[in-house]
């Protein structure tokens, strides 16, 4: 299974939009408390749409109660520190993932980045950049897991209006 991790997340946006992205690639959602919001506020709601109903997500009260209903895996965690890209890691066979990503403002606390170095990742960016929007992080570094597990369990064609649509509509409709 594959699993994000959000270490008590501030922005509801933010937890919305990884949210939506956990349920289109059929991955857990683990959210560590505390939150910076409710959950059931209008801003999560609407960043993750309708797709909140299929997602499996739990909260837990701290890392530690985290870690003890999930103590099997391979975990990974998103860091400004991090000096290992995401593609550099194997994720072919492991067959539960966590990857971890802190809090908008201070990121995952330094003693649990310090227990697992050799399992932190950077994104790359412009050396003057400080970071990436946290969705955007979960986005980037899931696609990567997928990538390299070839989208298993994933549809490659659109199934809504069928594979065949661009032949099937006339060139009027699709602008």
């Amino acid at each position: 299974m594959l699993n994000i991790v959000l270490y008590e997340p501030e922005i509801p946006q933010n937890t919305g939009n990884v949210m939506r992205t956990c349920s289109v690639w059929n991955a857990r959602l683990h959210l560590i408390e505390p939150l910076g919001f409710r959950l059931d506020e209008k801003h999560l709601r609407r960043a993750g749409m309708d797709y909140i109903e299929d997602l499996d997500y739990t909260v837990y009260p701290d890392w530690d109660s985290f870690r003890l209903r999930n103590p099997e895996g391979e975990f990974f965690f998103a860091t400004r520190y991090g000096h290992k890209t995401p593609d550099s890691f194997d994720f072919r066979t492991p067959e539960n993932i966590y990857l971890v990503f802190g809090k908008e403002s201070t990121g995952i606390p330094k003693h649990i980045l310090r227990e697992n170095l050799d399992r932190c990742m950077r994104l790359p960016m412009r050396e003057d950049a400080r970071s990436l929007n946290l969705s955007n992080c979960a986005a980037v570094c899931l696609y990567e897991v997928l990538r390299q597990k070839q989208y298993e369990g994933l549809s490659r064609d659109e199934t809504i209006k069928g594979s065949d649509f661009l032949e099937r509509v006339s060139e009027w409709t699709v602008r």
